[in-house]
């Protein structure tokens, strides 16, 4: 059971690296330059999949850390 904890864990770990890497780099330090875009942007489409794409699969890591760490014991 652990052994397949850890093969999930690891799983959704490249994962969710992955989606956040793929996301947008709208804020950044531009806006310390002047560079940056003063008006409300809203999420759609892909976007906003992978910002709730991203959200689930920390959800998920940190219950399979936590259940990680019970069933280790």
């Amino acid at each position: 059971m652990l052994k397949i904890i850890n093969i999930a864990e690891i799983i959704i770990s490249v994962l969710l690296v992955i989606s956040i890497l793929l996301q947008n780099r709208g804020a950044g330090l531009s806006g310390t330059f002047g560079g940056g875009f003063g008006g409300y942007h809203t999420k759609r489409g892909f976007e906003k999949f992978l910002v709730t794409f991203s959200v689930v699969l920390a959800g998920l890591f940190i219950i399979l850390a936590i259940a990680n760490l019970i069933l280790a014991k």
